[in-house]
């Protein structure tokens, strides 16, 4: 029976560690794998639609609750056992730098892992050739590896590239850091794009905080998916992933800080023109009061003789003068 597929497939046979066959047909899949028995093969399907990935399910006996997880989206990083196959959710990271603020475009891959197969199911556009690129630059560990090859070189690919984008947020930062550190608090595009930054980093978070714990389940020998030879290599993984989650926590910490660090200079701010405009206050009710006084209708000292008019300003000038040397001395001028 031919198995037919709608959605844009790519394929690749591989034996001892290297690529035998490529581009074929879903249907030719079997034949190959027959014809070769110590071959292993990768399956991309591109957006499937539910009967593809029936069809494949029916081809692979795949759980159907893995082919739901499949077909949806937003799913969590995580890795389910089912029988005779495992299914791998994760998220490949591409930072993107933009005017409002820095982006981490995150692409989900959805992945079925059989003992001769690996099967991903892609549901947004992503670089699948730096992938490929990946796998054939150790064609003497695939020849070990086998169809867990497969699944390290595609663990550490992700992994590789969500540390590259939490690196590149955090130099981002630094421009950021410079503008709020300032005196007098940083402009509002500035602070607009700390919050931007922010907000990259927990969606961030949310891909890689999982990653420790998928690839630390994928290298354990119960599972029986990653032989002695790649059990190294799967804990280099597992030490970048941690160290990834370990770069965004400070970075969160750090923009956090700056963002408070601002809020509290804009509060100095904003309180030292409250002591000014009180310290003005001040001194402008000393003369208003002593003029209000001498503008009674009522005879007082000097009433009408100029002398009396210059001992009321000087009055008004002494009062005043005083009363700011006062307050600057005392810092609210």
């Amino acid at each position: 029976m031919t198995t037919v597929i709608s959605c844009p497939v790519q394929t690749r046979l591989y034996e001892r560690g290297r690529v035998i066959e490529q581009d074929f047909p879903f249907d030719a899949l079997a034949g190959h794998l027959r014809e070769h028995p110590e071959s292993f093969a990768w399956v991309d399907l591109y957006q499937p639609q539910e009967a593809d990935l029936a069809a494949v399910a029916a081809e692979f006996q795949l759980h159907p609750l893995a082919v739901e997880d499949a077909l949806g989206e937003h799913e969590r990083p995580k890795l389910d056992h089912y029988p005779g196959h495992l299914f791998v959710n994760v998220y490949a990271v591409e930072y993107r730098p933009a005017d409002a603020g820095p982006q981490a475009h995150k692409a989900e891959i959805s992945a079925f892992v059989t003992r001769r197969v690996l099967i991903t199911v892609r549901k947004a556009p992503s670089d699948v050739r730096r992938l490929v690129e990946r796998w054939d630059s150790e064609p003497d560990l695939a020849v070990q590896g086998g169809v867990n090859y497969l699944v390290y070189g595609l663990l550490d690919l992700v992994v590789d590239g969500q540390y590259a984008a939490a690196r590149q947020i955090d130099e981002a930062m630094d421009a950021v850091e410079d503008v709020m550190l300032g005196e007098g608090g940083a402009p509002r595009p500035v602070r607009r794009r700390g919050f931007a930054q922010r907000r990259a980093l927990a969606a961030l978070r949310r891909a890689v905080a999982p990653m420790p714990d998928v690839v630390n389940e994928v290298n354990k020998a119960e599972i029986e998916l990653v032989n002695d030879h790649l059990k190294p290599y799967y804990r280099d993984v597992e030490d970048h992933a941690k160290r990834t989650v370990e770069s965004i926590e400070h970075s969160l910490t750090r923009i956090n800080e700056l963002l408070d660090a601002d809020l509290a200079e804009q509060s100095n701010v904003l309180n030292d023109v409250t002591r000014k405009l009180a310290a003005w206050a001040a001194i402008i009710a000393v003369p208003t009061a002593l003029t209000g006084y001498f503008g009674q209708n009522l005879p007082y000292p000097g009433f009408g003789k100029f002398w009396g008019f210059v001992q009321s300003l000087t009055l008004i000038v002494v009062s005043a003068g005083a009363l700011y040397f006062y307050l600057k001395k005392r810092g609210w001028l």
